[in-house]
């Protein structure tokens, strides 16, 4: 076991430090007029797209910042790059008048879309912090308790718990149905849970402790499943489940939706990939608090053994995007790139957590799907979608939603907890 995981450390190394970071070192920053590109079609050449995100610009800063505090820096350039990130984003993204980032850009930096999305203050808040921790900045600090005050002012919802999370530009709620203003969602309560701990992690106050506690106690009681602990995608304010429908502003949501805005199996569905990553992020939340897992263990147990008996293709490799609840079927049986990034961290992480070598085999499975069909080695990316024998659907590089923040973590994360197994093996 210890030659595997030799060799799987090795490969990602080489892939990290030759390819990954290399295509984001060499491109991401727009010389002309600032900030970061994110639009790279399958040459890895610009596509012309004129277009920036909030969503992009933020995920960037965090990936170049995690790089930097794993010690996988290239010659300074992550920092630097991270640095360049942050105080733009200030300049130029945050909104004078009623405060928070706006939410898409054109090249210009020029505001397209100026509402407030509580999905993009998470990330901001995730790379701020982690910037902030990594480099001991107080202005990044700052901006990041600045959106978690802003989303306790207004974004909170108090008759039930939770956040609302479509805001216009002066954080008034936004409409409900397709205007996404009467509906809560798993993912961004995840992805609060994440920045929450980020941001937990760098300022050490006991607010922030304290509402991360709250996210993750309410992700537990009112977001997974009853009986099967799997995710569940969408709700009304009072928790109750709806229908997954696409909002107006989106991310992620490129071939899900017919014309009617509805997703089908929209009330019997779950993502296997966001089942893994919750697991992991939870394990890290709950290491950043000092807490013990012990309270969650037959909860990760169901959710790991339904994510490896259910969304790993013994066939062709990889990770399905998405199933029923119990499991009983394969809803989406392509391959998409950050589902098999997050198993690739969950399958270490769980093997350190329970000793259970079905998920040493199930992350050599990912791995090897990764490294042979979803990596484009000569270019360093990985392509977003395949079809489930591993055909390209789509062949760009990046877009604003795919970027380098799924990717450049797993590669990081995958070789800490690599290096966690090796020294326990030893």
């Amino acid at each position: 076991m210890v030659g595997q995981v030799n060799k799987w450390k090795q490969e990602m190394e080489i892939h990290l430090h030759e390819e990954l970071l290399p295509f984001w070192l060499d491109r991401v920053w727009d010389s002309q007029w600032g900030g970061y590109l994110t639009q790279w079609d399958a040459d890895g050449k610009d596509s012309g797209v004129d277009e920036k995100s909030l969503l992009a610009h933020m995920r960037t800063i965090y990936s170049l910042s995690l790089a930097c505090s794993l010690h996988h820096d290239l010659d300074g350039r992550c920092a630097k790059l991270a640095k360049k990130g942050v105080y733009f984003a200030i300049e130029h993204y945050w909104d004078p008048v009623h405060e928070g980032f706006f939410w898409l850009f054109n090249r210009k930096n020029e505001v397209v879309i100026d509402k407030k999305i509580v999905y993009g203050h998470s990330f901001a808040m995730y790379a701020l912090s982690t910037y902030a921790k990594t480099f001991g900045d107080p202005l990044a600090l700052e901006y990041a308790e600045k959106c978690f005050d802003l989303l306790q002012i207004y974004a909170a919802e108090t008759s039930y718990g939770g956040y609302w999370e479509m805001f216009e530009r002066d954080w008034t709620l936004s409409p409900g149905g397709s205007g996404g203003g009467d509906r809560k969602t798993l993912d961004v309560h995840m992805h609060l849970m994440e920045a929450y701990t980020a941001l937990y992690n760098a300022s050490g106050k006991a607010i922030h402790r304290r509402k991360l506690e709250e996210i993750i106690d309410l992700i537990n009681t009112k977001i997974l499943h009853p009986v099967h602990k799997t995710g569940i995608p969408q709700f009304n304010c009072d928790w109750s489940v709806a229908p997954q429908i696409k909002f107006d502003i989106i991310w992620g949501w490129d071939r899900f939706a017919d014309d009617s805005g509805a997703k089908p199996n929209a009330l019997d569905n779950t993502s296997y990939g966001h089942n893994v990553e919750f697991f992991w992020l939870l394990s890290d939340a709950l290491r950043v608090l000092g807490k013990s897992i012990q309270p969650y263990e037959s909860m990760f147990v169901k959710i790991l053994d339904h994510a490896v008996s259910y969304g790993v293709d013994r066939e062709y490799g990889g990770v399905y995007v998405e199933g029923s609840l119990d499991g009983s079927a394969v809803y989406d049986d392509c391959k998409e790139f950050w589902q098999q990034a997050e198993f690739l961290i969950g399958m270490l992480d769980a093997y350190l957590t329970f000793g259970d070598e079905k998920f040493l085999e199930a992350y050599g499975n990912v791995h090897a799907f990764v490294f042979d069909r979803m990596i484009r080695h000569d270019l360093g990316e990985w392509l977003a979608l395949l079809k489930r024998d591993g055909t390209p659907i789509w062949t760009h590089m990046s877009h604003s939603w795919k970027v380098n923040y799924h990717t450049i973590r797993a590669a990081t994360l995958s070789l800490q907890r690599m290096d966690q197994i090796l020294l326990r093996l030893q």
